[in-house]
This record gives structure tokens, C-alpha cells and sequence, in this order.
């Protein structure tokens, strides 16, 4: 059976709708996080600025995989979702500080239903032993 994480564990802003994530039972050990977009982990404020949001994104999903048990050095892959293609230079700059390993990674060019959000991640990552 898979264990839900709560937001309490993960220490940001809720969202009635989704789980931060689930790790897979002790035979198997991975993580699937729910989306993270780029809310202000302390005020759940959303900056303006592409790269603010990317890391914000990135400080979330950072929470997340922690309270799963793992770490982004554990993540296996990666989706981004981003609301316009040119931001892809500005995510890469801020993505590369957070995965020197480079994992595998899909990008999506998608249209938010809040139209301040630009980027939203997602993953899978296996949890430390």
C-alpha cells in the first residue's frame, strides 16, 4: 500500500485538491509528487518573475520529496509544465542549480488555469534507504 504525505509533513500552503505526493510500499520505494508550482512556500504569494516561480517551484517540490524520504539527488524523472516556450532558457538557468545529475526530463507547453502561474514541476524519485 502506498502512503499519502500531508501537507503538514511538507510544511507549505495546502491545496484542498491534491496530495503532495505518495511513496510506494517498502518493496519499491518511489515517490510520485503531485504538481509544484512557483507559490511562495512562506506567504503563498506568486511572483511575477518566471525565475522566482521556477524556484519557488523547485524549494516546494525540495519539501516534498523530504517529507517522502528522499531528495532531488534521488530524482529519477522529471515533467515541467510551463505557460509560454520562451521561458525555457530562463527555467534551464534556474532547473540546472537544482539537477547537476540531470535526470530524465520532459517539458510541456501548457495552458494554466491561473493565468499568473508559469511553471509547474512534477516528479518521480527513488526514497533513501
Amino acid at each position: 500500500m502506498a502512503k499519502q504525505l500531508q501537507w503538514e509533513e511538507v510544511g507549505a500552503a495546502a491545496h484542498a485538491l491534491l496530495s503532495p505526493g505518495y511513496v510506494t510500499a517498502k518493496n519499491s520505494q518511489t515517490l510520485y509528487t503531485s504538481g509544484c508550482v512557483g507559490t511562495d512556500p512562506k506567504t503563498g504569494e506568486i511572483p511575477d518573475c518566471i525565475e522566482a516561480q521556477t524556484r519557488n517551484a523547485l524549494e516546494n517540490l525540495k519539501a516534498i520529496l523530504k517529507a517522502g524520504g528522499s531528495s532531488l539527488d534521488s530524482v529519477l524523472k522529471v515533467l515541467l509544465f510551463v505557460a509560454d516556450g520562451s521561458y525555457a532558457a530562463s527555467v534551464n538557468k534556474v532547473y540546472k542549480e537544482y539537477f547537476p545529475s540531470k535526470p530524465a526530463r520532459s517539458c510541456v507547453v501548457v495552458a494554466f488555469p491561473d493565468p499568473t502561474l508559469k511553471v509547474e514541476l512534477e516528479c518521480v524519485a527513488a526514497v533513501e534507504e
